[in-house]
């Protein structure tokens, strides 16, 4: 009787050992972690608040992290504590670099953390993210040149101001310009580099005045250079007659076209971004669905003219 007794407690408590662990599993939520490196503009604070959400529903724990600058060595730590950490998945801001893509390529897959990138894409092959959340690009700067031609017509020079070291995301913008434009000869682009600082967007913006005084129109590529493009212009002269576009739907760049300095730009769904990139994220991390789309899931843009912006 004593030896049955003992087996049975000792039955017990080795099933126990092998069974709890795999309940409170399926109980216990996802660690998530959103990565930026814009923590302060309001583009990525719609991002956050769609990503909350989107955890909250899916009882989610999510962490946001990141910096308030273009500090990328600040940047990549977060990513690695993240690793560190073992948390379940990562959303992150898709940064152009090699130590970015040596992380996600490397520690990140070894350690088996699916990354998806959001609003801001890193080609999957150099990446090994699983997916990506945000507007497509490409189709943004075809969108913005249609509008151009549209305003402008058939012929004209057009500045396209880009950053020295253009993000991938600036490179699709800058390609779906240029297939736009591309059948109408009497449309001249200049493809300008004018740094990432806004004194270095200030002397581009100054030096192309001086060497091509008859340029018509102008385009951000980086949405964060449309304010220092035009306060340059409107120091030498009035702003309204050139054709000025830009991306992304901003306090600034609003404000900028209820006063009728931005002609058109395109406006994004960063609240969207955020909740879906959760979403994709569960569905893979549950099972629900695997793989996801290597070539990304698109958020909705459309192009915004002045006259629109409230």
């Amino acid at each position: 009787m004593i030896l049955y007794f003992t087996l049975t407690s000792m039955i017990k408590v080795f099933s126990s050992n092998l069974i709890e662990p795999a309940l409170m599993e399926q109980h216990n939520s996802y660690r998530l972690v959103l990565i930026t490196s814009e923590l302060d503009t309001p583009f990525w604070k719609k991002v956050e608040t769609g990503a909350m959400a989107a955890a909250a529903r899916y009882d989610a724990s999510l962490e946001v992290w990141g910096t308030y600058g273009s500090n990328s060595d600040d940047f990549l730590k977060h990513i690695e504590i993240a690793i560190v950490s073992k948390v379940d998945g990562i959303i992150v801001q898709g940064l152009d670099t090699d130590d970015f893509k040596s992380l996600t390529k490397v520690k990140a897959a070894s350690n088996g953390i699916p990354i998806i990138t959001v609003a801001n894409d890193v080609p999957m092959n150099e990446s090994l993210r699983r997916t990506y959340v945000g507007s497509d690009h490409l189709e943004a700067g075809s969108m913005i040149a249609r509008q151009l031609v549209s305003d402008m017509g058939f012929a004209g020079r057009v500045a396209l101001i880009v950053s020295d070291r253009q993000e991938y995301f600036q490179r699709s913008r800058l390609a779906g310009i240029l297939q736009v434009l591309k059948p109408y000869p009497q449309i001249e682009t200049l493809i300008v580099a004018a740094g990432d600082s806004r004194a270095d967007v200030a002397s581009a913006t100054n030096k192309l005045l001086n060497e091509a005084p008859d340029v018509e129109a102008f385009v951000a590529v980086s949405a964060n250079q449309a304010g220092t493009i035009i306060q340059e212009i409107s120091k030498r002269m009035q702003v309204e007659p050139f054709y000025i576009y830009s991306f992304d739907d901003s306090p600034e760049t609003l404000t900028l076209m209820q006063q009728g300095k931005i002609d058109a730009l395109i406006a994004q769904s960063p609240e969207a971004m955020g909740e879906e990139s959760v979403t994709w994220m569960i569905k893979w991390l549950t099972g629900e669905q695997v793989p996801l789309n290597p070539d990304g899931y698109f958020t909705d843009i459309k192009v915004l003219r002045a006259g629109e912006a409230r």
